[in-house]
């Protein structure tokens, strides 16, 4: 309404009086007054029915919303933000529906009801990109275990070590460690294997307690998970994205639970991260799994862990070294290096595809390749990735 920088209930009145008086030409006064007529007339309506308090401005809030969000689903949504305060709309519109909550709001309604309540945090009134995302197919085909960087305690360190599954998202195992070490990460494995099962192949970093570099290609660790059956292949150096998953399970770690908290010893972080786990697999609806919880997707593995190690044996037939206490074997008049985690153990030579080749396997993983048509060529040292053997010179 244009009226002219004067006090607007002034103006207001003085345009009724005018109107009102004996003759007077309206249409004429909302012209000199520059409001439409339909703005005028509404004005003398509303003075005649109200008085003075018909002058004053209005919300422009219509008397009935038919479509307005309850007041109870409202409530819902900030308990849910209050309880969660890194979720948004999409995930809150989710936990709503399986709550049971019915005539949900639109994910930008309820993104419109953080807002309106200061709740919105910087950054999240726009949508993030999309992306193009790969999964296994099935549950346990792949598990991905890393640790997440360490956080200092009132006394020593925490060092999370996380395994996810790669088709669920299902959060195996969060795990308040006070090292890395490989006995460590065993230790741990193991009620997550008696609880889920085995899977076929676990993606892992490089380096201790993993193994995969020159001086380390195994550890006692990798000899074990190869011993239960279990595949064991390694992200490629330098490039963490491998590990996707698990690293975005870290990066919501860190939001939903690590930001800002301070916590005594290992029993308050492990008591925090059960409470976490539980939350991430049962609750927390999951934007790449549709909007599904992981614990709806995951399903246990059909391999039971017997808790017993298989011996390591081979077909009769085979060429058989067993590994010294120093890490080398024998083969041909020449003595070859292997990596320490395996001395004590039988190792079987096979025939390759290439002449005059043999590859080293461990009961079912091929960990090495000898190509014998090179031995007395002084090879220089390859580097050596488990689920890319690498050839072995003579010491």
């Amino acid at each position: 309404m244009p009226w002219e920088p004067r006090s607007v209930m002034d103006v207001r009145r003085e345009f009724v009086e005018l109107a009102l008086q004996p003759g007077a030409n309206r249409r004429e006064l909302c012209r000199r007054f520059k409001i439409s007529p339909k703005t005028g007339y509404k004005i003398l309506r509303r003075f005649v029915a109200e008085g003075m308090a018909g002058l004053a401005n209005r919300s422009p809030r219509p008397l009935r919303s038919p479509k307005q969000t309850g007041a109870a689903t409202e409530a819902a949504v900030l308990a849910i933000r209050t309880e969660h305060p890194a979720w948004g709309g999409r995930k809150i519109a989710a936990r709503l529906r399986a709550l049971g909550f019915d005539n949900l709001p639109a994910p930008s309604t309820i993104t419109a009801i953080l807002d309106r309540h200061g709740m919105l945090g910087p950054g999240m009134r726009n949508g993030q990109d999309k992306f193009m995302r790969f999964e296994h197919e099935r549950p346990n085909d792949l598990w991905q275990m890393d640790f997440k960087g360490h956080f200092a305690l009132q006394a020593g360190r925490c060092h999370p070590l996380t395994v996810l599954d790669d088709h669920s998202r299902f959060n195996l195992s969060l795990s308040a460690c006070g090292d890395q070490r490989g006995e460590t990460v065993q230790n741990r494995l193991v009620p997550v294997f008696e609880r889920y099962g085995l899977p076929e192949t676990i993606l892992v970093d490089n380096g201790s307690p993993w193994g995969n570099t020159a001086e380390h290609q195994w550890t006692p660790l990798g000899v074990w998970l190869a011993r239960l059956g279990i595949r064991v292949v390694h992200s490629r150096p330098f490039h963490p994205q491998t590990l996707g998953k698990d690293e975005r399970f870290h990066r919501t770690l860190n939001v939903e639970l690590l930001q800002g908290q301070r916590f005594r010893d290992l029993t308050h972080s492990q008591a925090a991260f059960d409470r976490f786990r539980h939350i991430y697999n049962h609750e927390r609806p999951h934007e790449a799994l549709n909007y599904v919880t992981p614990a709806e997707r995951y399903r246990v593995s059909a391999v039971r862990y017997s808790g017993t190690l298989p011996e390591v044996v081979y077909a009769a037939h085979e060429i058989i070294r067993r590994v010294s206490d120093g890490g080398r074997f024998s083969f041909q008049a020449r003595t070859f290096r292997i990596p320490k985690a395996f001395r004590g153990f039988p190792v079987a030579l096979r025939p390759a595809t290439k002449p005059n080749c043999f590859d080293v396997v461990f009961m079912t993983t091929t960990i090495a390749t000898i190509d014998m048509n090179t031995v007395n060529k002084d090879p220089q040292p390859v580097t050596h990735v488990s689920e890319h053997v690498s050839p072995m010179s003579p010491v």
